[in-house]
């Protein structure tokens, strides 16, 4: 079983789950790391049978009754558990087709945030669709889960698109904050973007406090070997990052993630929660 420093990609039943694959064979080929294609099942105690048990009235019944509907939630159990192994072994020969060596696939009740947080340690990166099973029939933008799970962890985590694009160019949504300091170092230090020009991008007015933090990130990169591209534009930040990703031909964001606890989010909204739904393209998120 793969335990250390492994791409940890987060699969469900839906048709998002080859791209959220796709891009987890990428990363873990890019960073030589071994790939778990990981698959919850949430219990939903509120889907019953559909049967009619309102009659069940007399001696022993209600024995009865409850013998009969975990007969049925054992039933269903053991069904999931099927259609779950049968998914993951189609994804993991999508994996092995790709040239992935070293996968494992596991499969676990609960949370899906629970099951992230436990593996943390062992995690170099995280691939989570931003769309999944929920999307097939509600066509929500952003996944019930993105936000609680990537405010839950710590880890990097590449969230995708649908569809699969290698990326050739990238982009880093540089602030100046010591979160998106860290991003520039970890890019500088990791094999996940070698190679690959990367666009180093700051919103909002010029000023000499900004182009020294510029300055900073473009020598950091330069430095590790990259050809670093800076752009220091006004404006909205929003509409600077899609403008920029639509006029250079970035395959892929980098940005910090979820700056305010979740209570200012829910009162104010979030910015990262508005760039991931109007952001066509992989964003890998920093904590």
């Amino acid at each position: 079983m793969i335990e250390q420093d492994k791409v940890l990609a987060c699969v469900d039943q839906s048709h998002f789950a080859d791209h959220v694959t796709d891009y987890a064979v990428w990363a873990a080929k890019r960073m030589d790391a071994p790939l778990e294609l990981l698959h919850t099942i949430e219990r939903h105690p509120e889907l019953g049978s559909g049967s009619d048990h309102s009659g069940a009235i007399g001696i022993d019944s209600q024995e009865n009754l409850l013998t009969e509907l975990s007969r049925e939630d054992e039933s269903r159990s053991k069904a999931e558990r099927e259609r779950g192994r049968l998914f993951l072994h189609r994804l993991r020969e999508r994996a092995v087709a790709a040239g992935i060596m070293h996968i494992d696939t596991r499969q676990r009740h609960g949370r899906l945030q629970d099951t992230l947080v436990e593996q943390e340690d062992d995690v170099r990166l995280f691939v989570l669709g931003r769309r999944g099973e929920s999307a097939e029939v509600t066509q929500r933008d952003l996944g019930r889960n993105v936000e609680q799970v990537v405010r839950a962890l710590h880890q990097p985590i590449l969230t995708v698109t649908e569809g699969f694009t290698e990326p050739k160019r990238v982009m880093i949504a540089f602030d100046g904050s010591i979160v998106t300091r860290r991003g520039v170092e970890m890019v500088a230090s990791s094999p996940l973007f070698k190679g690959l020009p990367v666009h180093l991008l700051m919103s909002g007015q010029p000023s000499p406090e900004a182009t020294k933090q510029l300055d900073w990130a473009q020598g950091m990169l330069a430095g590790a070997g990259f050809d670093v591209v800076p752009h220091l534009l006004p404006g909205d930040t929003e509409r600077v990052i899609a403008q920029t990703v639509t006029d250079q031909g970035i395959d892929m964001l980098i940005m910090g993630a979820y700056a305010h606890s979740s209570w200012r989010g829910w009162l104010f909204g979030s910015k990262t929660s508005e760039l991931l739904r109007s952001a066509k393209l992989p964003t890998l998120l920093l904590r």
